[in-house]
């Protein structure tokens, strides 16, 4: 493994604990001799994982929109900063790098983010870990739902495994190793 892909808010307004808990991920994926993807963004847990991951003395590449360095939402002083046309082209070009994706609290755009690269794992066209990393207990309603949905037989429960859950970035590494293997067979499975 080489490259994780971190997806993570922008917001400036959120707890100091989710700050906090994005430094720590990105000094452990340097220490583990790891480097970073991410949406490139400058401001809010995204600016915090660039700085903290530069900081630490790692390497980060921020793939992101032209409009969005238009406004300049880019952070200067990633290790790459990959320009794209669409938010399409971002997501899957930060899937191709990945060996991992790691999931960090996020609004609309990072459930976005996660909730297709779980349906891409279904598909067998994403077969590398992920891990939710469930801050103090952010990511229950999302999980609750992802299990009400094994449930209720919109999932199999073999889907369950297409993700690992952690409640701290201490455990991340841990669980990325942990993690069920998983590949291009998927599709055989993933009609009910």
């Amino acid at each position: 493994m080489q490259t994780v892909c971190v997806y993570c808010a922008s917001s400036t307004q959120v707890k100091p604990s989710y700050f906090e808990a994005t430094h720590r991920l990105g000094k452990l994926l340097v220490e583990a001799n790891l480097s970073i993807v991410y949406g490139g963004g400058s401001m809010g847990l995204m600016g915090q994982l660039a700085d903290s991951t530069l900081a630490a003395g790692g390497k980060i590449t921020g793939i992101i929109p032209r409009f969005m360095c238009d406004v300049e939402w880019n952070h200067n002083g990633l290790t790459e900063l990959i320009l794209v046309q669409t938010m399409h082209e971002r997501k899957e070009k930060m899937a191709q790098m990945a060996d991992a994706v790691v999931a960090l609290p996020g609004g609309c755009g990072t459930l976005e983010e996660l909730l297709e690269v779980i349906t891409w794992k279904r598909l067998g066209i994403f077969t590398k870990p992920i891990i939710i990393v469930n801050i103090e207990g952010y990511f229950d309603a999302l999980i609750s739902m992802l299990n009400r949905a094994v449930d209720e037989h919109f999932m199999r429960n073999e889907h369950r495994n297409m993700w690992e859950v952690v409640e701290n970035p201490e455990e991340v590494l841990m669980a990325i190793q942990n993690s069920v293997n998983w590949d291009e067979n998927a599709r055989s499975f993933a009609a009910l």
